[in-house]
């Protein structure tokens, strides 16, 4: 990706980018997984399995549209 003057991003950017889009796809993935595998938490009714797991990817989106938001700061 590069900046309004051709510049790349500095390597610490480019890590939090890396690590910010792993921990999205690890978070979606918790909440499909509370979701869809009956296995996992087998004590708790469908609804409220439904309403952490859609909540987990929620939180996951808020991440992601965080890491995507321009620091003002940055050149």
């Amino acid at each position: 990706m590069l900046l309004n003057n051709n510049q790349q991003k500095s390597p610490k950017r480019r890590f939090l980018l890396i690590l910010g889009v792993s921990a999205f796809i690890a978070f979606c993935c918790l909440g499909l997984m509370i979701i869809f595998w009956d296995s996992m938490l087998p004590n708790m009714p469908k609804t409220q399995k439904t309403v952490i797991g859609i909540a987990i990817i929620i939180y996951a989106g808020l991440r992601f549209s965080r890491l995507l938001k321009k620091d003002p700061n940055e050149i």
